[in-house]
């Protein structure tokens, strides 16, 4: 190799280091930008929750009571008229709570977050508003009804004799939560720029949510091998079945060497760093489509 090609190597692998760097800053400028924020965000997170129900006499009361009789139905329905059980003869309500409730949290959460920007455009008008905690602002909104769900679900298990793996429900939690930033970064900058895509993406949470194991069981499918296997590798079926794992026998974190896990995290991670070059990318846009 000449002098002259080594030092345009030398240059081409500098220019893809430098690229590199700047890719790392812009996505530890939104963590920054939320560390910087985070009271901001928390309290208008707060008022989040507050003014969905603010011209209703019951007020916040129904942010937690539609969902808690939208899963005790499916119990009803399905323990005490199907007289279904859980694997190995477990109640129904154990198995299903703590999915039902986990899933909750996501979907509630996905969607929220992704049309948070059009409902928020006062803000993003606002030049020196941070756009880029508004998603999170939709999720703090929505963890008040998933915090209560997870606090139903293990109260239940406990009245049941199942005991909780507190270890176990905290890293689950923080695993949900770093999925669902990373899933709205992307999401929230489409649904900003396309409309329509709301309405598709809903459309996509129905069908995740039935090939999710929510109300039927992994082992229904364990002769299908291939469909097990992709549909074990999707971050639904890890966060669902993983809360559902502090109350019974399993672990997902460890499971199969722990290779549903390092899938869930590279996931998370890729998705987290193609949706925040997406919103980077289309931030400055999103004043002129509201």
């Amino acid at each position: 190799m000449t002098t002259k090609e080594l030092t345009k190597s030398q240059f081409n692998d500098r220019i893809d280091k430098e690229k590199m760097k700047v890719k790392e800053g812009k996505n530890m400028e939104f963590i920054k930008t939320l560390y910087k924020n985070r009271k901001l965000a928390l309290q208008l997170g707060k008022n989040d929750f507050k003014n969905r129900f603010a011209n209703t006499s019951l007020g916040s009361v129904w942010g937690f009571l539609q969902p808690f009789v939208f899963m005790m139905m499916y119990v009803v329905v399905f323990q005490f008229i199907f007289k279904q059980t859980g694997p190995e003869g477990a109640p129904y309500v154990v198995w299903f709570m703590p999915g039902m409730a986990m899933w909750m949290c996501i979907s509630d959460g996905i969607m929220g977050a992704s049309s948070s920007i059009r409902a928020y455009a006062y803000l993003v008008k606002k030049v020196v508003f941070p756009i880029d905690i508004i998603p999170i602002i939709s999720l703090i909104g929505n963890s008040f009804v998933a915090i209560f769900l997870f606090a139903i679900a293990s109260g239940i298990c406990i009245i049941y004799g199942f005991m909780p793996n507190i270890l176990m429900i905290i890293y689950i939690i923080f695993a949900t939560y770093c999925f669902l930033i990373a899933f709205t970064r992307f999401t929230s900058a489409v649904s900003t720029l396309v409309p329509d895509f709301s309405n598709l993406l809903g459309i996509i949470i129905q069908l995740f949510f039935w090939s999710t194991p929510i109300v039927w069981n992994l082992s229904m499918i364990a002769q299908h091998h291939t469909i097990l296997r992709i549909i074990e590798c999707i971050p639904f079926t890890y966060l669902v079945t993983g809360f559902r794992n502090c109350f019974m026998e399993g672990n997902i974190v460890t499971q199969g060497h722990g290779i549903y896990t390092i899938i869930f995290w590279i996931i998370t991670i890729v998705m987290f760093v193609w949706g925040n070059y997406i919103f980077k990318k289309n931030k400055k846009d999103f004043a002129d489509v509201l």
